[in-house]
């Protein structure tokens, strides 16, 4: 954590005291990380209109893809590099940082003239956006107990649902009353900036800035098992920081289960409302509103995949992420069959929200926490994310590639492929993993958490 310019004194505080930080804290922080993603689901809304002015420039849905997957490829660079940073500056110095970059990259992408300004500020937009997440998982690794941390990273996963569906919502509305894709991405920065204003206020690094104590870690993370202590919050060098995490059998397999499940939530998120326009007929602001039907059963899912996970499978969030990826493939199936209306295709990809965003939403959230501590959470969550949107790169081109020379049925073919590939990453963690005691991570060696974060 970055020092502060004049230590204040640590002292005990009373329990009501420090919980109303805590909930200002947490409430800054889903606010914040919401209005990151009205500036990240603005490109997927305006998508279809887009390709309507610039189609006689070369830019379809192809192209379109290429794009969000070089910004998605950014995205998951500047999710090593700012969660690296995130661990040695402090958290709330990288969240706001993130977000005025952001809103800078929304405008140019506005005030865009051609494709080659859009890759340039898209690939910007997802650059500094990473350091939003690194910063939330430092922020709340400094400001609660490890304890705590699967219900509060839970509740502070629904912020990018959140934000998603407010995105496809309000703006989706916007479009509907005629408002065209430059007043869109305006709107979009102009609701980030003020969000920041009020995170730059709101928003404290850690309990000891205002006098409080720490609050405990995890005493089984893979930094304590260092001797290093665990509440420290620095890590002591680049090399101590970054070597436990690819000593960890159950962490690699982490990393590849993120990977395929990042490649499905990427082409989701991104092409669900273009897919409700050309195969499901509806307008753009239809489309736009009715796919917020996704996020908010992915919403239900965080909740109740947190709590399966809990009171039904003993903390065994692999044999989950297994179930759900089995389930995925008949889902993806049926996709491909050709519909008569929207019911069918709202219906399947509300089923994919449901069955897809909880299980995602484990691993760089509370398991970054358990795994990390203090001193390493952002960059647990950062490595995590990185290999995840690795995969989302290749599925955001390989979906809008398709798509345009084969068809939509082709598209969710592959993403079904990609679906059992990642089942069979969770099958080896389950079986390796949560089934023989003492080689699960941090995350099992505790108390199971209600839920976990995205």
């Amino acid at each position: 954590m970055s020092k502060l310019p004049t230590p204040v004194p640590v002292r005990s505080a009373p329990s009501s005291e420090l919980k109303r930080w805590q909930l200002r804290t947490g409430l800054s922080l889903f606010m914040g990380y919401s209005a990151y993603y009205v500036c990240r689901s603005n490109l997927a809304i305006a998508a279809p209109l887009l390709i309507r002015e610039f189609g006689g420039r070369g830019l379809n849905k192809e192209v379109l893809g290429q794009i969000a997957s070089v910004g998605v490829l950014f995205y998951a660079a500047g999710k090593v590099l700012n969660g690296v940073l995130g661990d040695f500056l402090g958290g709330k110095k990288i969240f706001l940082l993130g977000m005025a970059g952001a809103v800078a990259a929304t405008v140019a992408f506005g005030l865009g003239q051609g494709v080659a300004v859009f890759f340039a500020a898209w690939a910007a937009n997802r650059l500094v956006q990473s350091m939003g997440w690194a910063g939330l998982v430092k922020t709340a690794a400094n400001w609660f107990s490890y304890r705590s941390y699967g219900r509060v990273m839970g509740l502070l996963s629904l912020s990018y649902l959140f934000g998603d569906v407010v995105a496809k919502l309000v703006l989706g509305q916007l479009l509907v009353q005629g408002l065209g894709w430059r007043g869109l991405f305006m709107t979009a920065a102009g609701v980030l900036a003020a969000v920041a204003l009020g995170c730059a206020f709101s928003l404290k690094d850690a309990p000891e800035s205002v006098g409080l104590a720490a609050p405990p870690t995890n005493p089984n993370s893979l930094f304590a098992e260092k001797g290093t202590g665990p509440t420290t919050d620095r890590p002591a060098s680049l090399g101590h920081l970054l070597g436990p995490y690819f000593h960890s059998p159950a962490f690699l397999l982490m990393l590849a289960m993120s990977f395929g499940l990042t490649a499905l939530r990427e082409a989701f998120s991104f092409w669900v409302p273009t897919y409700l326009v050309e195969a499901a007929h509806l307008s753009e602001g239809a489309a736009s509103q009715w796919s917020a039907l996704y996020s908010v059963c992915g919403m239900a899912s965080i909740l109740g995949a947190g709590y399966l996970s809990d009171a039904w499978l003993r903390g065994q969030r692999g044999a989950l992420i297994l179930g759900a990826c089995v389930g995925l493939v008949p889902v993806l199936a049926l996709m491909t069959q050709p519909a008569s209306g929207p019911a069918l295709p709202l219906v399947l990809t509300s089923l994919v929200g449901l069955l897809l965003l909880g299980p995602y939403s484990f691993l760089s959230g509370a398991m970054a926490l358990d795994a990390g501590g203090r001193q390493g959470a952002a960059t647990a969550a950062g490595l995590l994310d990185a290999v995840g949107y690795a995969g989302g790169t290749g599925a955001l081109w390989l979906t809008g590639a398709l798509a345009e020379r084969q068809g939509w049925a082709a598209a969710w073919v592959a993403l079904a492929a990609v679906a059992a590939a990642t089942a069979g990453a969770a099958l080896v963690f389950y079986r390796t993993q949560e089934r023989r005691p003492g080689l699960v991570v941090a995350a099992q060696q505790v108390t199971p958490p209600p839920a976990q974060a995205a």
